[in-house]
């Protein structure tokens, strides 16, 4: 453990290995059994669970056992629980969490307030912006990019190789405030609209237009979002941020005052 800059407050429970290069700002807890290798800045406030591994070795580690620089920095109030393996040269935003025994890839790029389920699968070379939701048993293919406020539900698949096997990769695209619903594959190089849903058991083979729904295998267009109403109340449910608040910056503001005060910045 050297050169490494560890403030007085931290908590580190028994069985932690910390490699060298690492810093760990206040007030962070480091849980039993956890790993944290090389080049890894843990911001303050994070909690790491237990048997989690921080930095994770990239392929050039195993030619000659020696760990090169890969950089993994872990924003501020990260919730990160027990065995996530996160790979180095990503970088993580301000309060990110994820569930059990999730793994993340090497240069990743992830933004503010997302949550990634458990079991979920983000592949290397992803883009994901800020507020996106991956529930559980999520796999994110190489070269994704999954937009601010996107909501990914459980056992999604975002394909990436057009004619497997290949090294010709075409990665998903998500576009903003979308939702693909559980159990959905989505082929890959498609393009998922802005405000759009995919309804549950999709296979998407085509872009999907902006504030559309699609549904089946092959996914087809069946009505406009805004066309939905919730079978409770038989209220209009689409564009969803006008109706759900719960862990968005518009909780108890509304969507609309929310990005006036954004507009005004």
């Amino acid at each position: 453990m050297n050169n490494c800059v560890i403030s007085d407050n931290v908590t580190i429970k028994d069985n932690v290995i910390i490699g060298n290069n690492v810093i760990i700002e206040n007030n962070c807890f480091i849980d039993y059994g956890a790993i944290i290798r090389d080049n890894v800045h843990i911001k303050k406030g994070s909690f790491i669970g237990a048997r989690c591994i921080l930095g994770e070795y990239l392929m050039d580690f195993y030619s000659d056992r020696t760990n090169k620089v890969h950089p993994l920095i872990i924003g501020e109030n990260a919730l990160i629980r027990s065995e996530t393996i996160i790979y180095g040269d990503t970088t993580l935003g301000n309060n990110f969490q994820t569930g059990h025994r999730v793994t993340i890839r090497e240069r990743s790029r992830i933004g503010n307030n997302v949550r990634i389920g458990t079991l979920s699968d983000v592949q290397e070379e992803c883009i994901i912006g800020d507020y996106v939701s991956l529930h559980s048993n999520v796999f994110i293919g190489e070269k994704s990019v999954i937009k601010d406020f996107a909501w990914i539900f459980p056992h999604v698949i975002l394909t990436n190789d057009p004619t497997p096997p290949s090294q010709n990769l075409l990665g998903v695209t998500v576009e903003a405030y979308a939702a693909v619903a559980a159990g959905s594959i989505i082929l890959p190089g498609v393009t998922i609209g802005e405000d759009s849903l995919v309804g549950a058991g999709s296979v998407v083979t085509r872009n999907v237009e902006k504030e559309t729904v699609v549904v089946g295998n092959p996914a087809k267009k069946i009505c406009l979002a805004r066309d939905i109403k919730s079978k409770l109340t038989s209220q209009q449910i689409y564009p969803w941020k006008y109706t759900f608040s719960r862990g968005m910056p518009w909780n108890k503001i509304g969507y609309e005052e929310w990005l006036k005060n954004e507009n005004l910045k």
